[in-house]
């Protein structure tokens, strides 16, 4: 029999299995509720419904029997999701992992309608929006994977775009495996003209250096895989840094490469910011090749692939801090088209970041929508026809 252990709640299909005897109050069938009494917060910890089909609870979840002729168990479960903030606010732990106790839970109150028709309507309509909410995850996800497939078959030549599929004649083996005839394979640095100036490091700020005005300083975690990730705890340097330090002022449309791990290699389009005055630090590598030679947002897309992150692994050194040299990201691979071809592949992939972040956007207003309503159909502020 299988053993649901946390990471089957959220999904994972890999089991821990049991065969023998076993005590009739650890089995558990489709669509039994679950608490999850020991997790991470936000996800794993709290209620859950067992999509699975026969099997076992290990230690750190609590199956829940519903008196059904009091409580519908629909209802039961989203007013018991509602509850998950308070329940975490008040578990034991300090890090992202928290623990709840029996006793702690038993002593919950849930407002509950008398009527269970109502307790029912309540429930429907908020299983209709969670049945939203899965089918938008569902398409992100599909969307995501015609992306990557998409990527494998564009930065790599195996499937060419309208016209340059009209003159492609065949393919030639390179250091990154075959490509078309008509492409080349130049490292980053000639990409980047082979000048100093054309690729080079951010700043050595240091402590001393930061400030809350000033200069603004984009740090490693600002640069997530093909996006730059703006965050609320805004970091600047002084006016008199900038000047002692000779800082590299950023531009808008600069390539910015991380060099420090997790992952290593990463990298994003610097946008325009309302700041009169960007750096970045030292661990970041600013790329500016010619735009009258090389599409920036194609080499972004190449810079979010596994064959990419596959190279910048097998040069990345250090043993407390893993990161890859400046050098050694240099002599690194990329195959190109001509700039037309480059321009036509970006498009496509830059079309496809679109619609993903369109479903994100729905699917986080869809999530709110839903928080909403529970807060105002299971407190009985708003009631249901």
């Amino acid at each position: 029999m299988p053993i649901i252990r946390i990471q089957n709640l959220n999904g994972s299909d890999e089991f821990n299995y049991y065969e023998g005897l076993f005590d009739p109050k650890i089995f558990i069938e489709h669509g039994q509720l679950l608490f999850a009494w020991s997790g991470s917060r936000g996800t794993s910890f709290g209620p859950h419904i067992w999509e699975g089909g026969n099997a076992l609870l290990n230690y750190h979840t609590w199956k829940m029997v519903i008196d059904t002729t009091k409580i519908e168990s629909d209802f039961f479960y989203h007013a018991l999701k509602s509850l998950t903030k308070q329940i975490e606010d008040s578990a034991h732990g300090a890090s992202a992992l928290v623990h709840t106790q029996k006793g702690e839970m038993e002593k919950l109150l849930i407002p509950v309608p008398s009527n269970k028709k109502e307790q029912t309507a309540i429930a429907n309509a908020l299983s209709d929006v969670d049945a939203l909410i899965t089918s938008i995850e569902k398409l992100i996800t599909k969307k995501r994977a015609i992306k990557t497939a998409a990527m494998q078959q564009l930065l790599t030549g195996k499937k060419r775009l309208p016209p340059f599929d009209q003159t492609h004649t065949g393919y030639k083996q390179t250091e990154l495996g075959e490509i078309p005839e008509d492409w080349e394979v130049k490292t980053v640095f000639r990409i980047a003209g082979e000048a100093k100036s054309q690729f080079e490091d951010g700043d050595w700020v240091e402590a001393e250096h930061i400030t809350d005005r000033g200069v603004r300083l984009i740090q490693t975690g600002n640069i997530g895989i093909g996006e730059f990730v703006e965050k609320e705890n805004r970091k600047y340097i002084y006016e008199e840094s900038f000047a002692k330090l000779r800082c590299k002022e950023l531009i808008a449309g600069d390539l910015l490469i991380c060099r420090l791990a997790e992952p290593a290699g990463r990298a994003c389009i610097f946008p325009k910011l309302d700041e009169y005055k960007v750096i970045t630090s030292v661990d970041v590598t600013i790329c500016r090749p010619k735009e009258t030679e090389v599409s920036r947002e194609y080499l972004m897309h190449y810079f979010t692939t596994s064959q990419w992150f596959r190279s910048v692994s097998d040069h990345v050194g250090g043993t407390t801090h893993k990161r890859i040299s400046r050098g050694a990201l240099g002599k690194l691979l990329v195959p190109l088209a001509s700039l037309d071809e480059q321009v036509v592949i970006a498009n496509v992939l830059s079309d496809m970041d679109k619609d993903i972040v369109q479903l994100e956007m729905r699917l986080k207003k869809t999530t709110q929508l839903k928080q909403g309503m529970m807060q105002e159909l299971l407190s009985g502020r708003t009631r249901l026809i």
